[in-house]
């Protein structure tokens, strides 16, 4: 087990319990569970933190969003704005989050819509986007009034649900278990160059039920960074030191890739969608060459002060093997429903 925060171990059975309680209420039918009789896809995980979800949903749509009309729900954390949101081009992260802004940005074709209640996010982009095919719900695994036909679980290399512990002690805001309703596990953040063995070894720890495929898959960077305006090739980009600023949940492999590459740079580190003040931003003005993560662009790169220093490194998941498979598997699914 990890113990995240240790000293908080005394109550981690009250939060167990109430977990247990609430996953109980939907399992035995008292609470109940909406379906849809269209495709609807739910990507999450029974952990708090970064399992890489957002790459996950933009690999997706790349995918099949020229096959199909899709459109994405998110929650859009750390909005400003409430209720059910349709975005378009105009809209800023801080009116709609900066992942689902992100979403538009790279496939402005695609719905893109945002609202924490999951039920009327459904209801309203079927009603203004009567076409729709299928709906990817980011980060809505947890939400159990909603259900999606397709259940897919990321879970971290570095952190597997397996070896985690409830909260407060730990990361987990459900008990394990409820890893048991996905249809798909995936173990995220993968070193590329992981061995079989290691592989079978996780899969043994994770104990999958009879339902479920596993897959892996890692993170493959960009050969580019690129900021509002230009594009250029990260070796042109790393001959000067830069400092690296991040906002999200664990930038641990984002620093080992760095490093791989023998980069100078000074991490200015702050916590998953970070809101930036204006003390802040005057600091990173002050600096003269910035690389982010796209995520903290969106919140950044409506900063003039910082337009001509501000630059970021793309990231897409690449599947370890039998990526053939998965996509077979989401595209029998969009067909058949």
């Amino acid at each position: 087990m990890k113990l995240s925060r240790p000293w908080l171990l005394p109550f981690v059975p009250f939060y167990y319990l109430g977990s247990l309680f609430v996953k109980k209420m939907y399992d035995w039918g008292i609470w109940k569970s909406i379906t849809y009789d269209f495709p609807v896809i739910t990507i999450g995980n029974i952990s708090v933190g970064g399992t890489g979800k957002s790459p996950f949903v933009a690999y997706l749509l790349k995918h099949f969003s020229s096959k199909y009309v899709l459109a994405t729900l998110s929650r859009g954390y750390g909005r400003t704005t409430k209720d059910f949101q349709l975005l378009n081009e105009t809209n800023t992260a801080s009116e709609v989050g900066d992942e689902p802004l992100q979403f538009k940005i790279n496939f402005p074709n695609v719905s893109i819509a945002v609202d924490a209640d999951r039920r009327n996010g459904i209801t309203q982009l079927k009603k203004l986007k009567p076409t729709i095919e299928g709906i990817i719900l980011d980060d809505a695994f947890q939400h159990r009034k909603v259900k999606g036909g397709l259940q897919i679980v990321l879970t971290p290399y570095y952190k597997l649900y397996a070896e985690d512990f409830s909260l407060p002690a730990g990361d987990l805001r459900e008990p394990k278990s409820a890893a048991n309703r996905a249809d798909i596990i995936v173990v995220t953040k993968c070193p590329l160059d992981i061995p079989k063995e290691e592989r079978k070894e996780i899969q043994y720890k994770l104990n999958l039920a009879s339902h479920q495929q596993l897959f892996f898959v890692g993170i493959r960077y960009s050969e580019f960074v690129k900021s509002v305006t230009e594009q250029l090739s990260f070796l042109e980009f790393n001959k000067e030191p830069f400092t690296l600023v991040t906002g999200i949940a664990n930038p641990k492999p984002l620093v080992d890739f760095l490093n791989k590459k023998r980069a100078d740079f000074k991490h200015e580190n702050f916590k998953d969608h970070h809101n930036f003040t204006e003390e802040e931003l005057h600091k990173l003005a002050s600096y003269d060459k910035i690389l982010t993560t796209e995520k903290d662009f969106m919140r950044l790169k409506s900063e003039t002060r910082l337009s001509n220093k501000l630059f970021y490194l793309p990231i897409e998941i690449s599947f370890l093997e039998d990526e053939s498979i998965f996509l077979s598997r989401i595209a029998a699914f969009l067909k058949s429903t």
